[in-house]
């Protein structure tokens, strides 16, 4: 009876440790972003991908984040965050992983029936 106790709160204690993808955000302002900044890109380090610093947008202003190394993701790749001028105001899509593309034909490996054929044969 006390193993079974024991195990029950090791799984309700472990089940608020389990973490989610955040969903991706777009933030739309109608500031501009001020020019990026000059960062020195770090030699490549392995296992890791280099994330360049951008703008967010925080407390009603743009604030400066620096560039981060990103642990690599199997199968995955990096979109950084960006900044896009639509209609007189400005979206900012939060940097992402997404399925890679092996083959580089639009279609992301995790629905693509032929990932390492762009021509399909």
């Amino acid at each position: 009876m006390m193993k079974k106790l024991l195990l029950a709160a090791a799984i309700a204690a472990s089940a608020g440790t389990v973490t989610l993808p955040a969903a991706a955000a777009v933030i739309v302002v109608q500031t501009a972003p001020p020019p990026l900044r000059d960062e020195v890109v770090p030699p490549p380090r392995h296992g890791y991908v280099w994330a360049p610093g951008y703008w967010d947008w925080r407390n009603n202003r743009h604030v400066w984040v620096k560039g981060h190394w990103e642990r690599e993701r199997r199968g995955y790749v990096y979109h950084q965050p960006a900044w896009v001028e639509r209609d007189g105001h400005w979206e900012m899509s939060r940097g992402r992983w997404a399925r890679g593309d092996n083959d580089h034909d639009g279609v992301p490996n995790g629905v693509d029936n032929h990932p390492n054929n762009p021509r399909r044969d």
